[in-house]
C-alpha cells in the first residue's frame, strides 16, 4: 500500500457542496482492533486491543499504549497498561485520561469482563486503578458532558462465569462517572440492551448509534440522551444496521464508519454515513478506502482520524492504518 493516498468524493448534503478528503497518515506501531481511542492534550491515545499479528501464546491481546502526535506526524509508546486488555474505553476528562472496563485474561479465558477504572498518572508515567464500576462492563459507549463521563450499553457477565465471550450478556445500563470523586451514579437506562454501538457528544447531547445484540444481530437504532430533560429520544435510524462501527463529529454533523456483519458468510461495511441533526436525516457520503470494523474514530483539529480495526470479519486482517478525513471547500 502506498504511504500516502488521496480520495476525493463530492456529494450534496445540506445547502452546501463539500469535498471529502482521505489521507493516509503514519501507520500505527502495532496493528490492533476492538479499540476505543481518545484525544488527550492534543494527541491521540490507543490503549490495548486484539490483533492476529500477536501470538496465540499471548492470547492475541496487548497492553501497549500507542500515542500519535499530529503536530510531529509521529507515533510513540506510552506507559503500558497493567495487563493486556481489549475493548477498554479511553476517555479524556478534566485533563485526565481514564480507561473503563474491557476484557482481560482471567478465570481461564481472554474474555473476562473487567470493572476497572484506570487512570494514567502522568507524574509517575504509569496506570493505576482508581475505582470500580458497579459491575464489569465491556463493548460500551462513552462521552463527556459537563465534565462527567456517561457510559451506556455494553456487555457484562450473565452469571457467575466470566471468562469466555459466551459468558456475557447485553445490558442497557447508563452510568455517570465523576472524575473528581471517582464515583458512579445511575442515570436513565436505554430502552434496549445492546453492545458494540458507537457514540458521540454533540451540542451537549449523548448519541448512541447502531450496535448489535448477541441473539438478535445488528441494529440500526439511533438514540439521543438530553441532559436537561433526562430522557432518551429515538431518532432517524441508520440506513443499514451496523455493529462494531465508529463515529466522530465533523462540521456539526455525525460521521459513521465501518462495522461488520455475520450473515451470508460475514463481511465489513464500506459506506460512510453522515447525520444532520437539524434535519434528522442520514445520507451516504462515499465509501471508506479500506473498510474495517472494530476501529476507532476521533475528532481533532477540524478533521476525523480513523484508526486500526480489521479489514475482514472477526479476529483477522487486523489493520495498522491511520487515516485523516477532512472537508475541503
Amino acid at each position: 500500500m502506498p504511504k500516502f493516498f488521496l480520495l476525493f468524493v463530492v456529494v450534496f448534503f445540506s445547502p452546501w457542496l463539500a469535498a471529502q478528503e482521505w489521507q493516509a497518515q503514519p501507520a500505527m506501531p502495532q496493528a490492533v482492533q476492538e479499540i476505543y481511542p481518545a484525544v488527550h492534550k492534543g494527541r491521540i491515545y490507543v490503549a490495548g486491543g486484539l490483533s492476529d499479528d500477536i501470538a496465540l501464546e499471548q492470547q492475541q491481546m496487548t497492553a501497549v499504549v500507542q500515542i500519535f502526535d499530529p503536530a510531529t506526524q509521529s507515533w510513540s509508546l506510552g506507559p503500558a497498561l497493567p495487563e493486556p486488555r481489549h475493548h477498554g474505553y479511553l476517555v479524556s476528562v478534566r485533563e485526565q485520561l481514564f480507561l473503563f472496563g474491557g476484557f482481560i485474561e482471567a478465570h481461564g479465558g481472554r474474555w473476562s469482563a473487567s470493572a476497572d477504572v484506570l487512570l494514567l498518572d502522568e507524574n509517575s508515567n504509569s496506570w493505576r486503578k482508581v475505582a470500580d464500576l458497579p459491575k464489569p462492563l465491556t463493548e460500551t459507549t462513552a462521552v463527556v458532558i459537563q465534565n462527567k463521563v456517561h457510559l451506556a450499553s455494553g456487555r457484562s457477565p450473565s452469571g457467575a462465569d466470566n471468562a469466555q465471550w459466551r459468558d456475557q450478556q447485553d445490558v442497557n445500563w447508563h452510568w455517570i462517572f465523576d472524575p473528581v470523586s471517582n464515583s458512579v451514579t445511575d442515570a436513565p437506562s436505554l430502552n434496549i440492551a445492546l453492545n458494540s454501538a458507537t457514540s458521540v457528544v454533540l451540542a451537549e447531547q449523548f448519541y448512541v448509534i447502531g450496535g448489535r445484540q448477541v441473539a438478535g444481530g445488528n441494529l440500526a437504532l439511533v438514540q439521543r440522551f438530553d441532559v436537561l430533560s433526562q430522557q432518551w429520544q429515538a431518532l432517524a435510524t441508520l440506513p443499514q444496521a451496523q455493529g462494531g462501527l465508529a463515529a466522530a463529529v465533523l462540521n456539526h454533523q455525525i460521521w459513521v464508519f465501518g462495522g461488520e456483519y455475520f450473515n451470508d458468510g460475514g463481511g465489513v461495511y464500506s459506506e460512510v454515513w453522515v447525520y444532520n441533526p437539524q434535519t434528522n436525516q442520514w445520507q451516504q457520503r462515499g465509501e471508506m478506502p479500506v473498510p474495517r470494523h472494530g476501529l476507532g474514530a476521533v475528532s481533532l483539529n477540524d478533521a476525523i482520524y480513523i484508526l486500526g480495526g480489521a479489514a475482514e470479519v472477526g479476529l483477522k486482517a487486523t489493520s495498522d492504518l491511520l487515516e485523516k478525513v477532512r472537508l475541503t471547500p
